[in-house]
């Protein structure tokens, strides 16, 4: 966590608000400035070394922040002017609430004396957000920095989530003397899981002879202890999409992702006890829990709405509480079970399930183009050939399936998805964001052409800031998730096809470098070419997604 702001007299609104970020280890600030309380903020984090990055739109500013407080497990920061801006920048806010994405955004404001007589572009910017903001404050007046310092903190505090500074000019240029510690937010409290809570998980623990450990978007920080568990457990391990790298995806624990869909259930259909660490309802797609076997829940946070009760649960820091199983496993009789562990699966058995899980994704042969899975497959070999260690970003839609099951992840941090939001035209805003918190690494960026046409203008962003990301467009001229769903109802082609654009011609426009692949050869030498690159480049690759209904049968059932 931060140090503590120091004794700070004389500093302006906008310039103690500059430093509170600098030192919650803010590093960018996204987004489009107006012409009020922004500009002077854009002036005040200049100081501080916070780089100021002019996206496109608002929604992608937002984005970005939240992306890059996702990875670097820091907050992030957006700014925008009023009214329009702020009604752009509400499905970025949607996301980064949905998502637990750690993100203040600074918008303009208006006064009450302007409210008193003008109506051009004014509506209740704080009421519209609301839904989906923890937290606000104008910081005018005598609160402002108690305000201050209740915002960082909650912003630093589980469950993560957005705050909102709405910020007038004249309240922006105020001076304001801020207490020590006005802008801290302690350590989260190492608190050891209650005996009773204990003994519940550790009786399910012992019983169990056949468990499986699904991990969670909660479990990123704690990706050292979730490994060490999990090698104890010696178990399936199924991620969800955000969870991907907290285990090794080429650990050999490590069976398939976790949806909440018929994917995962040749596994855990096996499983006499379901372990969840980290797991976030919201991660979950629309259906009910599937499965009746005891769970036991080790969250951070509760969750007051989900889709089962736990049998026991370890509620508090994650690594606490799998450090408090892990002493009590050490005193418990093992028996004769495999490895001198807890669990009677076999190293056999766990790479049958993972390599059943990865045939019934796979499309075979294509008429034209290039499959998914073997787009993403060939990706991921290129990359390791040329010993890259890339991240990748994701956006919706039917491509994300093979994105998510071909592509290995190492660590956490290594994906960028919106899966809490799903929303689309997130994968380039993210892709850029990974990019600048990590210049060394390549970001790949799978994207459908319906996303990314959702988003264009942000890959003149990425031109701008060099940006160090492969945009690669599943190009099959439709919605294809939803055009999906409308075959299998039988009803008209109508509203989710259109005529596929030139992405490339579109991304060389801009100033970047586009490519166009038809056939496998074609992009493996596009991509090769991509990956020697130091700026952004773009692929525009012709999908054959005729296999996309089997492959989301296989995800979901």
């Amino acid at each position: 966590m931060p140090p503590s702001i120091v004794d700070t007299a004389g500093l302006t609104v906008v310039q103690a608000l500059a430093q509170a970020l600098a030192q919650a280890g803010v590093t960018h600030l996204f987004g489009l400035p107006g012409g009020g309380s922004s500009l002077d903020l854009i002036d005040a984090i200049e100081a501080h070394g916070i780089e100021f990055v002019l996206t496109r739109t608002e929604n992608a500013a937002v984005m970005m922040a939240g992306a890059m407080a996702e990875a670097s497990g820091r907050p992030g920061a957006a700014l925008t002017t009023k009214g329009p801006g702020v009604a752009n920048a509400a499905n970025g806010v949607a996301y980064a609430c949905l998502d637990r994405a750690p993100v203040m955004l600074i918008t303009d404001g208006f006064t009450d004396q302007q409210c008193a007589y003008i109506t051009h572009q004014v509506f209740d910017q704080r009421a519209m957000l609301a839904p989906v903001m923890r937290d606000h404050s104008r910081l005018e007046g005598p609160t402002a920095p108690s305000d201050l310092a209740r915002l960082m903190k909650r912003l630093q505090t589980p469950p993560y989530g957005p705050v909102h500074v709405e910020l007038t000019g004249g309240a922006a240029r105020a001076r304001i003397a801020l207490e020590p510690d006005a802008g801290s937010a302690d350590d989260l409290p190492r608190v050891t899981p209650l005996p009773a809570d204990l003994d519940k998980a550790m009786g399910l623990l012992s019983q169990a002879r056949r468990p499986a450990i699904v991990v969670g978007l909660e479990a990123r920080q704690y990706a050292m202890q979730v490994r060490r568990f999990a090698a104890r457990m010696a178990c399936p391990v199924l991620p969800t999409y955000k969870a991907k790298g907290v285990v090794d995806d080429q650990d050999e624990q490590v069976v398939a992702l976790f949806t909440g869909g018929a994917q995962e259930d040749e596994c855990l259909l096996q499983a006499d006890l379901i372990v969840l660490v980290g797991l976030d309802p919201v991660e979950l797609i629309l259906q009910p829990w599937r499965y009746q076997v005891p769970v036991l829940d080790i969250s951070l946070a509760g969750h007051p709405v989900h889709y089962l009760k736990a049998q026991a649960s370890l509620i508090g820091p994650i690594g606490t509480s799998l450090d408090a199983l892990m002493l009590a496993m050490g005193r418990v009789e093992t028996g004769a079970l495999p490895n001198g562990s807890m669990s009677g699966w076999t190293s056999q058995e766990i790479g049958r399930l993972r390599r059943q899980a990865l045939e019934r994704l796979a499309f075979g042969p294509t008429g034209y183009g290039v499959a998914p899975d073997r787009v993403v497959q060939m990706a991921a070999d290129i990359c390791a050939a040329k010993g890259l260690s890339p991240r990748m970003s994701v956006d919706a839609g039917a491509h994300m399936f093979s994105a998510t099951a071909f592509f290995p992840c190492r660590h956490p941090g290594d994906i960028a998805i919106s899966n809490g939001l799903a929303t689309m035209a997130f994968a380039l805003p993210a892709a850029i964001a990974l990019s600048l918190g990590d210049r060394e690494r390549p970001v790949l960026c799978f994207t459908g052409d319906g996303g990314l046409m959702m988003c264009l203008g942000e890959l003149s962003t990425a031109v701008q800031t060099r940006a160090r990301i492969v945009v690669i467009v599943f190009n099959d001229s439709s919605l294809s998730l939803i055009d999906i769903k409308q075959q299998s109802r039988e009803l008209p082609a109508v509203g989710v096809r259109w005529d596929g654009p030139d992405f490339a011609t579109v991304m060389q426009g801009l100033g970047g470098i586009g490519l166009r692949a038809q056939d496998e050869a074609a992009f493996e030498d596009a991509l090769s070419q991509a990956l020697n690159t130091e700026g952004p480049s773009l692929i525009d690759v012709r999908i054959d997604p005729s296999g996309y209904a089997r492959q989301l049968k296989a995800m979901r059932g």
